[in-house]
């Protein structure tokens, strides 16, 4: 019996989308038919370098062919939630890239169309799908940390801001900053980690202290740059998330800050058995006579670590679903509400 091939288009040519071509073609019932990118230079060279037979300027003209079954969404932030609404209208099953949208109602549209339509839908969450954050999603459900009450979920760079002056630094664009960008990548991871996705308040906080100075600028966020462009998104934020269970989650996520490493990355668990870190691996415990801190071995990936190779896995039957539509809501109205408390100096309630 012949495999299913998947007709994919992939809709943007920047470096993300790239990813997202790469990945697809890990899997042998994948075939990329199409790639949609405004610049006809970037587009004609990522479809020659990979193999792409059509290159279109609009996307919405890929959208109304019958053979094509997936879209896959690596645009900026703005266009994730209008695209993928007009993607799964139009009957495909879509994969998106992370934030899911740029607020909560716009999130819950996309959730309500995928179930209407039957259709696929997954933000791809790819921090989770790790071998080291599997295996210690088994070991807290098996109890080996006890009763986790607190998680600490943080990405802070030295000195990471994307290109001052690209969509990444506009809020009309991008719709928010390092938090966004970064800070929702460990706080998806978090919240997997738990089991708990149900946050009830938030406390948050974010500051702007390196970009608009023009300074800390990283590699990240090539395209069109336009210097005179203000910088209006934050560059570090915080927030003390309260989940319904009692359990609480501190996010810290960062473009720039002072540092003794170039990079924070991961999740830490407190439990009353033991504790744990995702980057790297450990797990940390009270022994018989010394305190022990150990690396424990990889289990088998549940799933495939890689997440397009899992979006299609799932399309043909063979693996759950590993990163649910309502889950990624739900992370959306908890970035919403971090940035309502800023604005209000305030708690805010979660929904």
């Amino acid at each position: 019996m012949s495999q299913k091939t998947f007709r994919i288009a992939v809709l943007g040519g920047g470096a993300i989308g790239r990813e997202h071509i790469k990945s697809f073609r890990k899997h042998p019932a994948a075939r990329i038919v199409a790639l949609a990118e405004v610049s006809p230079g970037r587009g004609r060279a990522v479809a020659d370098e990979f193999a792409i037979p059509e290159v279109e300027r609009d996307y919405r003209t890929l959208l109304r062919r019958p053979d094509i079954d997936i879209v896959s969404i690596a645009l900026p932030n703005h266009l994730h939630a209008p695209v993928a609404l007009a993607a799964l209208r139009a009957g495909k099953h879509v994969m998106l890239d992370k934030p899911m949208a740029t607020s909560a109602r716009a999130a819950a549209r996309l959730v309500a169309e995928a179930k209407r339509r039957r259709r696929l839908l997954m933000v791809g969450q790819n921090q989770r799908f790790t071998p080291e954050v599997q295996t210690l999603r088994h070991l807290v459900a098996t109890g080996r940390l006890g009763e986790v009450y607190h998680a600490r979920a943080v990405w802070v760079r030295r000195s990471g801001i994307p290109r001052i002056g690209s969509w990444f630094t506009q809020r009309a664009l991008a719709g928010g900053g390092c938090t966004y960008d970064i800070g929702v990548h460990v706080l998806d991871q978090t919240l997997h980690l738990l089991g708990e996705f149900d946050a009830v308040s938030v406390s948050g906080q974010t500051y702007a202290k390196f970009g608009p100075q023009g300074r800390a600028n990283g590699a990240w966020g090539h395209g069109e740059i336009d210097p005179r462009l203000p910088f209006d998104v934050e560059d570090f934020s915080i927030a003390l998330i309260r989940l319904r269970s009692g359990r609480t989650v501190l996010l810290e996520s960062a473009w720039a800050a002072h540092l003794p490493v170039p990079d924070l990355n991961g999740t830490q668990l407190f439990g009353t058995e033991a504790g744990a870190t995702t980057n790297p691996l450990r797990l940390f415990r009270s022994g018989r006579r010394d305190y022990v801190v150990e690396t424990p071995a990889l289990r088998r990936p549940r799933v495939s670590p890689d997440r397009m190779v899992h979006f299609l896995n799932v399309l043909l039957g063979r693996e759950q679903p590993h990163v649910l539509p309502a889950e990624s809501l739900a992370v959306q109205r908890i970035l919403d509400a971090i940035y309502r408390s800023a604005a209000t100096g305030r708690e805010v309630r979660v929904g």
